[in-house]
C-alpha cells in the first residue's frame, strides 16, 4: 500500500521527533485523528509522563494524553530506532541561538543524522522546526540523503512551520490554518493530504524555502510593530502628560488600515525574540543587511532595561536608596496566564536587578520556581503582607488571575509595565508609557 492510501486509511505510523511546546500538541492530534503515534525525545522524563498518560505542558490536559495512551494510539521513547518502522517522521526540535545570536541548528543536524540511519524508501519526513529560509533544503537534506536516498525520488521531505500560540484557547493545533512546502510538488500534495485529515485548512506554497520566509515574516512582523510602540512609549514619557496606552487606544478606532500593538518590559517566547537574529544571520550570506529588522530587535531587547531604569528613578524620586530596596515583581512568564519562561522579559528585569537591590521576591502561580545566576528563588504567595512589606511592587506579567485593585490598595508604590491597571492620578501609580509633565 503506497504512502497516499495508508494516510486515508489512517494505516500510516507516525514518528514525532521532540515532544516539548510544539511535539507534544502535534502527537496527542495525530493520536487522535487515529494514527498510531510516537514521540522520541532524548528527556526520558518526558518520555515516562507521557507512557504514564501525563502532561508537562499547561496547553496540553492529562486527560487527553491518557485517552489515547490508554487506547494504545499514543507512545514515546528515547530510541530512534523506532523511525525504521514509521511512514512519516515530523521533526519538532528546538532552534535556539547562540549567545552572538547566530542560528543553533544542532538539533535539527542531531535528529536528521539520525532519522538517515533508519529512513527507508516512500517514506515522508517533515521539518516544522521555526528555522531560516533554505534550512530544509541545505541541512536537513543532505544530512538525509547521506542514507543513500535521494529526496523527491525515494522519499518525501517537507517543511511545515508551526504556529503554536501558548495559552490561546481558540486558536489550536487542529484550528490554526498551516502552510506546507515540499521539495518537489508530489511532496506537498502528500503532506497537504497527511495534514488536512486534522487541521481544519491547509495552504500548500511552493517550496520549503517559501513556508520558512513566511513563518518568519509572521514573527518579524509582530516584533517590527512592537518595537514601534515601545520607542513611541518612551516618547511619550520623555514629553509628559502624553499616554501611549490612550494614544493607541484612540488609533484604534480606525476601522482599516491599523493594528494595535502595545508596549511591555520586552518580547519572550522561542519565535519573535530570535526569528529576526535568523533572518538577519541568513541575510549576510547574501551580502544583504536587514538594518530595520534588526534595529526592531534590539529596540525590544532593550526594553528590560528601559523598565529597569524607569523603576530606579521611581524609587529615586520617592527617596528609597536602590541598595535598600525591597522589590515584589509579579509575573515571571513571558505572557499572560501561561507556565512558559522561554526568553522572558520578566525574568531579564530580574537579572539586571540582582546586584542593584536589596532583595528581590516575586509572585508567578504558573511558575513556582526559577533559577537566575545560580540563585534560586521560589513564588511567594501574593498576599497583603506581602505587598505592603515591599519599597515598590512591579507588574511584569499581566495575568488575569491577579488582584490589581488589592495590588494597587496595598502597594507603597507600584510600577505597571502591562498597563494591567487602568487607572490614572494615582500619585503612587507609574505606568510604562506614560509620565506626569513636571509642575
Amino acid at each position: 500500500m503506497d504512502l497516499a492510501n495508508k494516510i486515508l486509511e489512517h494505516k500510516a505510523r507516525v514518528a514525532v521527533v521532540g515532544i516539548g511546546y510544539v511535539g507534544l500538541p502535534l502527537c496527542v492530534e495525530i493520536a487522535r485523528a487515529g494514527y498510531h503515534t510516537v514521540g522520541i525525545d532524548v528527556d526520558s522524563k518526558k518520555v515516562n509522563a507521557i507512557r504514564h498518560g501525563k502532561s508537562f505542558i499547561e496547553d496540553v490536559r492529562a486527560q487527553d494524553i491518557a485517552a489515547v495512551v490508554d487506547d494504545h494510539m499514543l507512545d514515546a521513547t528515547t530510541d530512534y530506532r523506532v523511525c525504521g518502522r514509521c511512514d512519516i517522521i515530523i521533526i519538532c526540535v528546538p532552534t535556539p541561538f547562540t549567545p552572538t545570536k547566530d542560528p543553533d541548528v544542532s538539533y535539527i543536524e542531531e535528529s536528521g543524522r539520525a532519522v538517515a540511519r533508519y529512513l527507508k524508501p516512500g517514506r515522508l519526513v517533515i521539518l516544522r522546526s521555526t528555522t531560516y529560509p533554505e534550512t530544509t533544503e541545505k541541512v536537513l537534506q543532505p544530512l538525509l540523503e547521506k542514507s543513500g536516498l535521494k529526496a523527491g525520488k525515494d522519499f518525501h521531505l517537507s517543511f511545515v512551520p508551526e504556529r503554536i500560540d501558548p495559552g490561546n484557547k481558540k486558536f489550536t493545533t487542529s484550528t490554526t490554518p498551516v502552510v506546507v512546502g515540499g521539495v518537489t510538488k508530489s511532496c506537498t500534495r502528500l503532506t497537504e493530504l497527511f495534514f488536512s485529515q486534522f487541521v481544519e485548512k491547509v495552504f500548500p506554497v511552493s517550496s520549503p524555502r517559501v513556508a520558512e520566509m513566511s513563518k518568519l515574516l509572521e514573527n518579524i512582523f509582530r516584533s517590527v510593530n512592537i518595537a514601534l510602540v515601545n520607542e513611541l512609549a518612551q516618547m511619550c514619557e520623555r514629553m509628559g502628560n502624553l499616554d501611549i496606552w490612550e494614544v493607541v487606544a484612540a488609533a484604534s478606532t480606525k476601522p482599516f488600515g491599523f493594528m494595535p500593538f502595545y508596549p511591555g518590559p520586552g518580547i519572550g517566547g522561542h519565535c519573535i525574540l530570535i526569528d529576526p537574529y535568523y533572518l538577519s544571520w541568513k541575510a549576510r550570506e547574501y551580502d544583504f543587511h536587514l538594518n530595520f529588522i534588526e534595529l526592531a530587535a534590539e529596540t525590544n531587547e532593550s526594553m528590560p532595561y528601559r523598565v529597569t531604569d524607569r523603576l530606579l528613578e521611581v524609587l529615586g524620586t520617592n527617596g528609597i536608596p536602590c541598595a535598600r530596596a525591597r522589590l515584589l515583581l509579579l509575573g515571571a512568564a513571558f505572557k499572560k496566564d501561561v507556565e512558559d519562561i522561554r526568553n522572558s522579559p520578566a525574568i531579564k528585569v530580574m537579572e539586571i536587578l540582582l546586584d542593584k537591590v536589596r532583595r528581590i521576591e516575586y509572585h508567578d502561580p504558573f511558575v513556582p520556581e526559577l533559577k537566575i545566576n545560580s540563585r534560586k528563588f521560589k513564588s511567594v504567595p501574593l498576599t497583603r503582607a506581602a505587598l505592603r512589606r515591599a519599597d515598590c511592587v512591579v507588574v511584569l506579567t499581566d495575568h488575569t488571575c491577579f488582584d490589581y485593585r488589592m495590588i494597587l490598595k496595598e502597594s507603597k508604590l507600584l510600577l505597571d509595565a502591562r498597563n494591567a491597571i487602568k487607572r490614572r492620578g494615582a500619585s503612587k501609580l507609574h505606568t510604562l508609557g506614560f509620565r506626569p509633565a513636571k509642575r
